[in-house]
């Protein structure tokens, strides 16, 4: 059973989207602000978030950035501004996916299953196999932890839609890719999304990759063409 926060200052949206996810089978925790989302954080972690951006105190777009520094837990983010630019800023600041108020319940339940499902596509089918590493210019990914490393080995923190991202990009090495083939391997064929969200998640990773991002040497943009990951892969 998966288990779901959900975080919105709006009682009767928290109770109308607790029971609906309570009888697809989630285990579902509501918070209504910033103190009572890292309250609920602490007695036990959830598999996945779906955050408000209008709360009282923090927003939840600043939650989601903190959110982002210390966990690897995906965000869906409800938000009542629909226009194109508010949705880049969620996604800047961590989000894996967006959903703009009023909303189809159930549309909210296919976008957890596709995260989710993204999420458990990442992770080996035992842990009793040795664990993938994969190494690129002196930078450690860990398959099995979702967890990158630094060359001088310090913890960098990613998104659910970084990891992905960036598992693509170690994956088809020294290839141009469009944007097109990055949705679909990174986040499945029956998601829909607007290219500029892979924009997004690309200029994330280069701050956290590239020494100078207005010349990335890693990951770069092929203009017609999508983005090339240069650096050769090494698996242990």
């Amino acid at each position: 059973m998966n288990s779901l926060l959900i975080v919105d200052d709006d009682l009767e949206v928290l109770d109308l989207l607790k029971k609906f996810f309570v009888q697809h089978g989630y285990s579902v925790e509501v918070a209504t602000d910033g103190a009572s989302l890292w309250a609920a954080i602490e007695r036990q972690a959830p598999d996945l978030i779906i955050l408000d951006v209008m709360l009282p105190g923090d927003s939840g777009l600043i939650l989601c950035q903190q959110l982002r520094i210390r966990y690897a837990t995906p965000v869906i983010m409800l938000t009542a501004m629909g226009e194109l630019s508010d949705r880049v800023v969620g996604l800047e600041l961590g989000a894996d996916d967006y959903l703009t108020k009023p909303f189809d319940a159930r549309e909210l339940l296919a976008r957890v299953r596709a995260v989710l499902r993204r999420v458990d596509e990442r992770r080996p089918a035992s842990q009793e196999h040795p664990r993938p590493l994969i190494d690129f210019a002196d930078w450690h990914l860990d398959v099995t932890r979702r967890e990158l490393r630094s060359p001088d080995n310090v913890m960098i923190p990613l998104s659910a839609g970084e990891f992905d991202l960036l598992l693509v990009f170690v994956e088809h090495p020294q290839r141009i890719l469009t944007r097109e083939q990055l949705l679909d391997l990174a986040r499945g064929h029956s998601h829909e999304a607007f290219d500029r969200s892979i924009d997004v998640q690309v200029s994330r990773l280069r701050r956290k990759l590239e020494s100078d991002t207005r010349r990335p040497a890693m990951i770069r943009t092929v203009r017609n063409g999508g983005y090339l990951f240069t650096p050769s892969v090494t698996r242990r």
